[in-house]
């Protein structure tokens, strides 16, 4: 008996607005060798970028199934669809309850095009699904000047050359933390060449929490928010159509107990509540938030004292908060409730090599500092993407704010060294469209006064 034909698909869909306009792509692969076997890709008018997810997964269903003689058959074809979307990939793997109307029919016309027992699903972080991403640019790019994409002039495939799909996945690392201010001459030697690391975070709504999987070993990744072809603009022109940026307002959470003693607190600790201070501190950005009303999205670190400060805000606006997993700070093994000094008195030679070093990790494990910078840059790049024009209030810490902030300005990692961040300060980062960022807020404590 021949056996079923192996096949990899993997689609990705956008919108520019979140409804606004909005295009697919998707591609098959042949996964013994990398080939691409099929692209497909579409403007679709004014649509959300879980619509163009669902639409880019059916166009690539059907492109598989056009590979196929008689995809019907159970035993004739095995798809393994890869996207970055862990709300379809959930969905579609009946783990997530499909809630919205709108993805109701999209997710049973996917189910039709080819047995569910023919078809697995997988997330994959974005830098894994850059050929589908740039299928569906294209597409966008091709909507705006009136047109519909023409795969004769698609530059999508012009990437590297793409390994066996079975051999591109990364290896999984353990869960990372958090710290206070205690930290912040250690993090001088954070670096900029980072390696890969993952964590993952449950489900909350449809449009939850997404994982904290990293991207692929390498440098810190560029943000993908244009076609690859597109370079980001640099000065104070304008590029057309570029439409409302990104806004991440920044919220450091409000004080606990370990905060004024400047220990080491990471998620290897006790994870410790707000203190009493820290709760006014949360009750006073809640109402400074209030105020401005300009925050449309709440998104928070898994750890509690963001939970809490998070929580006092949605309560104040009346949204829900979502969890992001790289949103959490550095975890810093055996020294976890220690000053610095008492970290160099007891693990002296383990602090010097990890002050030289972006590899090197604290006694007894944790994270590095070139893995904290992967793992935020991967962050950012999700939220941006699935909240392009929206401000988004972040509930994190020190270090991934920090790292949020230089990775915007463009800055070495030395100017970590040189910002100061109070507990319940609030900065502020845009990211816009061509690829470009514009830091507009630092450490201000205004509402605290």
């Amino acid at each position: 008996m021949t056996p079923p034909r192996q096949l990899v698909v993997e689609a990705d869909g956008g919108s520019r607005g979140n409804p606004g306009p909005a295009g697919y792509g998707a591609v098959v692969i042949d996964p013994a060798t990398g080939e691409t076997l099929a692209e497909a890709a579409e403007y679709i008018g004014i649509a959300t970028n879980n619509v163009a997810e669902y639409k880019g997964l059916i166009a690539g269903l059907k492109a598989a199934r056009a590979l196929a003689p008689d995809a019907s058959a159970d035993d004739v074809l095995r798809v393994r669809v890869r996207m970055d979307s862990k709300l379809v990939v959930e969905q579609m793997s009946g783990r997530w309850k499909i809630k919205h109307p709108d993805m109701k029919p999209l997710a049973a016309e996917a189910a039709r095009v080819l047995s569910p027992s023919a078809v697995t699903y997988e997330w994959i972080p974005r830098e894994q699904n850059k050929h589908a991403d740039r299928l569906a640019n294209e597409a966008m790019d091709a909507g705006r000047r009136g047109e519909q994409w023409d795969p004769s002039a698609s530059t999508a495939a012009l990437d590297t050359a793409r390994p066996p799909v079975a051999d591109a996945l990364p290896p999984v690392s353990g869960p990372p933390g958090d710290a206070t201010a205690g930290a912040a001459r250690a993090r001088a030697a954070l670096a900029s060449r980072p390696s890969a690391g993952t964590a993952t975070a449950a489900p909350v709504t449809d449009t939850a929490a997404v994982t904290g999987a990293a991207p692929t070993a390498g440098t810190v990744p560029e943000r993908a928010a244009v076609p690859a072809t597109t370079a980001p603009q640099v000065g104070w022109g304008a590029a057309p159509d570029l439409g409302a940026p990104a806004t991440f307002v920044l919220l450091r959470h409000g004080e606990t107990a370990l905060t004024p003693e400047k220990r080491f607190s990471g998620s290897g600790g006790t994870d410790p509540e707000l203190s009493a201070a820290g709760r006014r501190q949360a009750e006073a950005i809640a109402r400074s938030l209030a105020a401005r009303g300009t925050i449309q999205e709440i998104v928070s670190s898994p750890l509690r004292r963001c939970r809490e400060t998070a929580g006092a805000v949605a309560a104040r606006l009346g949204l829900e908060v979502r969890i992001d997993e790289g949103l959490r700070e550095t975890d810093f093994g055996a020294w976890e409730g220690l000053t610095f000094a008492e970290v160099r008195e007891r693990h002296g030679s383990d602090l010097e090599a990890w002050l030289a070093s972006e590899e090197a990790a604290p006694t007894g494990g944790g994270e590095s500092f070139a893995e904290v910078t992967r793992r935020v840059a991967a962050a950012r790049d999700r939220l941006v993407a699935r909240h392009a024009g929206r401000t988004v209030l972040l509930v994190t810490h020190v270090t991934p704010i920090k790292v949020l902030v230089r990775l915007a300005l463009g800055a070495p990692p030395e100017a970590l060294f040189r910002m100061e961040l109070s507990a319940a300060s609030v900065s502020a980062v845009a990211y816009y469209a061509d690829g470009n960022a514009s830091l507009r807020l630092l450490n201000d404590t205004s509402h605290l006064r």
